[in-house]
This record gives structure tokens, sequence and C-alpha cells, in this order.
């Protein structure tokens, strides 16, 4: 058998445990060099609160390898000339690596894989990222899905594509050869002054070992609730796997399956169970629209929104960025997101809905803005979602759905507790008035210590005028 090396090249799949990738370059026997580039030369590069992720989820997946006896190689550049320059370095007979969706990563990968297959170097690529490619589910007329629930409901009868989950590696042989790799801390991927990172640390475990750690404690104990209380962002009803599962430390098959022993030993109930599997196969739909429409993250699926009479107001904006727009369940959310790196799904959608219909702002400004705040920012995710609250994607929310910021508060924090942790200016408010702080009489405001305007802002715009004004908006793109 050749000596000659395999080289695995780690990308969104930062895990040992069920990565396709990784089995097959055991198989081969050929010794394996375990590679990951920080290729930031692509469009969507990782915000900055993604590269705080990467680094602590690098450092993890360095150590584990480190204790299989391999070394984690990695460089910094275009993938596309560092890959053949490690092949043709290490002499590598085999190239192995798990497949990427986003638009410029697919095109990288058609290339690099053909270019390499012609020199002689044998590709293998690999599911590790779905429960099912995007194209092995249609419509009945033989096209992608459009709606959710159709395309839930043909994912949840076909089922995960493999059979069943991969253990982790207890050896990989490699190869003993010196090999060039950057620091880690060369990359400074963490913030630096101000470290506005310093609130992630209490609450986030990047790596394999912390995402099979959070499975491990929501489907002992919070799934349980997750189905009635997952809109409540004052209580922990939800998994926060979301930046484990977008820095690939834990797949989507893994999580399929451990929800499934639970079921069949009657640890879940089915009904708790199929609305948390839902929401994880809205991850999947999510990809199969990026992969159908590469221009999902800049320009509407539904044409007409290019002409929507949006509003460039970078003062409103700021408020928004900032938590300062006297909306209180909009300013917890969005402090919620600089805090702590995260924001409840709930909240997100309030939030966003604010940005787009009470100002009138891009939806894309929105998204560019939690791709660089958000820990689990995921390009077909945060597209998507956007895109639905705006009204203007697939299977998206009607445009005359508008939030309004006040009942959604009254409704998902009724006593206010959400608001009050990260919105300490309001804490001593009575619930009766904390979500409309602006209708509380003189001496409720006084008792709470509250001058609004002063330590806490009024609201920068009136909802019900706001309101009319956007839809105002849609019925001048619909008569059009």
């Amino acid at each position: 058998m050749s000596s000659r090396p395999a080289l695995l090249w780690f990308r969104q799949d930062l895990r040992l445990a069920d990565n396709p990738a990784l089995a097959a370059a055991r198989k081969t026997g050929l010794p394996v060099i375990p590679v990951y580039v920080f290729d930031d030369s692509l469009a969507h590069p990782p915000g900055a609160a993604a590269r705080w992720w990467l680094h602590h989820s690098l450092e993890a997946l360095s150590a584990e390898l480190e204790k299989l006896g391999a070394k984690l190689i990695l460089r910094r550049g275009s993938a596309a000339e560092i890959i053949p320059g490690l092949v043709e370095e290490t002499n590598a007979a085999h190239v192995f690596w798990n497949r990427r969706y986003f638009p410029g990563h697919i095109e990288t990968d058609k290339k690099l894989k053909s270019e390499l297959t012609e020199a002689g170097v044998t590709v293998e690529t690999f599911n590790g990222a779905l429960l099912r490619e995007p194209w092995e589910l249609k419509t009945g007329s033989g096209g992608p899905y459009r709606v959710f629930t159709p395309f839930w409901k043909a994912l949840k009868q076909a089922g995960p594509a493999r059979a069943d989950t991969e253990a982790n590696p207890r050896k990989l042989e490699t190869k003993k050869a010196k090999l060039k790799s950057d620091s880690l801390k060369d990359w400074a991927l963490l913030p630096q002054e101000p470290n506005w990172a310093e609130g992630f640390e209490p609450l986030w475990t990047p790596g394999e070992a912390g995402a099979r750690e959070r499975l491990r404690d929501f489907l002992n104990d919070i799934i349980q609730d997750y189905k009635d209380g997952r809109d409540r962002p004052d209580k922990d009803y939800t998994s926060r796997l979301s930046p484990h599962l977008a820095f690939g430390e834990i797949s989507p098959l893994q999580i399929w399956r451990a929800t499934q022993a639970k079921i069949s030993k009657g640890d879940i109930s089915d009904s708790a169970a199929d609305k948390f599997l839902s929401e994880l196969c809205w991850r999947e739909f999510c990809y199969c629209l990026l992969f159908y429409n590469e221009g999902l993250p800049e320009a509407p699926l539904r044409e007409e929104f290019s002409d929507y009479p949006w509003r460039d107001d970078a003062r409103e904006l700021a408020a928004w960025r900032k938590g300062e727009t006297g909306y209180p369940i909009v300013d917890a959310g969005m402090r919620q997101l600089w805090r702590t790196g995260w924001m409840h799904n709930r909240v997100r959608m309030i939030v966003a809905s604010f940005l787009i219909k009470d100002l009138l702002i891009r939806w894309q400004d929105g998204e560019a803005w939690f791709w660089d705040t958000l820990l689990d920012a995921d390009l077909a995710n945060n597209s998507s979602g956007w895109q639905w609250v705006a009204g203007c994607g697939a299977d998206a929310a009607p445009y005359f759905r508008i939030f309004n910021p006040v009942t959604q508060g009254e409704k998902f924090d009724p006593d206010g507790a959400y608001v009050r942790e990260f919105v300490p200016e309001l804490k001593e408010m009575p619930a009766k008035h904390i979500h409309a702080p602006w209708k509380a009489p003189d001496d409720v405001l006084d008792k709470a210590g509250v001058k609004l305007g002063k330590s806490y802002p009024h609201p920068i715009v009136d909802h019900a005028a706001a309101r009319k004004r956007a839809l105002e908006g849609y019925e001048k793109i619909k008569r059009a």
C-alpha cells in the first residue's frame, strides 16, 4: 500500500464524531494530515463574533486531535492555492472534505476537485452538514421546495440519508513529517481592546465537547418544555445548539438520532420532539433555499420588493443596533445580542420586524448586523430569516403581519424579567408598565427611577403611525 498521506480538510465540520470525511480518510489506512484553512477572501467571511467562536473551536479541535497523535495544520489564505500547495508539499494521494453549500464555496470546491483529480489525486467529498442534500428532496413537479410545511413532511418521511452516526475515533494514523503551521494567536480572531466579547466566556463552551454537553442537557430536561415554552425569552427553554451547528461541532444527524433514541426509551413525548426536530429541519429548508437561490443574502426572492420605498436613516439604524429605540423588548433583544453574541429566536423576529416595518430600513442592513454580531451567524439561516420577516422570501410571513413590540413583550415576557435583565434602567418598573414605559403615570416612573429621554429614551417612532406607513409602502409595490 502507498505510504503517500491523505489530506483531511476541515471546514464547517469542526468535530471528530460523525465526520464522514474523517471516517473515509481513516479507512484508507494512509497517514492522515488534518488541515484547516482560514480563507477570508471569499464572499461572506466570518463576522467579528463568529471569529471569537472560531478561535476557541479550533483550539478545542486541535486539542482533541493531539490526543489521537495528530496535529492540526493551520494555514491562512486562499484555499484554492493552499490546498494544492499542501498536496504538492506532502505528496498526498487523497484529499477528503465535507461539502459546503454557500455561494463562492461551491465554485471553489468544484474547481479544486477538478484540478486535483486531473493531477492524479483522489478527491472524495461527503455530506456532513445536512440530513439530506438540497437536491435529494423534490416537489411533485420535480422542483425544489419553496414552502416549509410540505418540505418538513417530506424530510420527516424520508428520514436522514445516513443510517447512523459514527463514533469518535480512538486513534488516527498520521504523518510524522514536520509541516509549517500558522499560530492561531497570529490570526487575531479574538477582540483586543476593548474586549467586547468578555460576556461570552461564562455562557458558551465552543467545541465538540461543549456541543455534546448542551445537547445532553437539553434532551434530559429542557425539551419537555420546548414546544410551549420556546417563545419565552425570559425562560431557558431553547437548545442553544445553533452556534455548535453553525461550526459543525455537532451534526444534525447526531441531534436527530439522539432525539429519536429518547423517544424510543419513552423519555420524551413525540409532540415535544416533533416540534424540536421541525425547527432543526427549518435549517435544512434554509440551506435548500440558498442552494437554489445564490442571491438570497443580498436580493429579495420576491423581486417586487426591490422597489419598496425604503428609508436611509443612519440615526435610527444606530439606535436599533445599540438597543436605544425606546421599545423595551426590542432594546432588550439588541443588548442581549451585543452582550452574549446570541438572541432568542422570538425576539429576533420582533427586532427584525421593528427595523423593517417600523423604521422602513432595508432588511439587508439588519442581516449584515446580525452577521457581524451573532455567534451562530449562518448565511442560510440568517438570509432566510430576514427575508421571512420582510415578507419577500420563500414561505414568508405576509408583509402586513407587523409585530407590535408592546403586545409582543406583554405576551412573551409577561413579568418583564427578560427586559429587566438586559435593560437595567427599567428594572424597577412594574410588569404592568415595563413594555410601554411612556404610558406609565409620572409617579410610577419616579418610583422606578426612570426619566424618559434621559435614563431611558422615548420611542423613536410611533408604532401605529409606522404600521400605517409600512402598509402604504406595500400597497405601492402591489399597484406597481
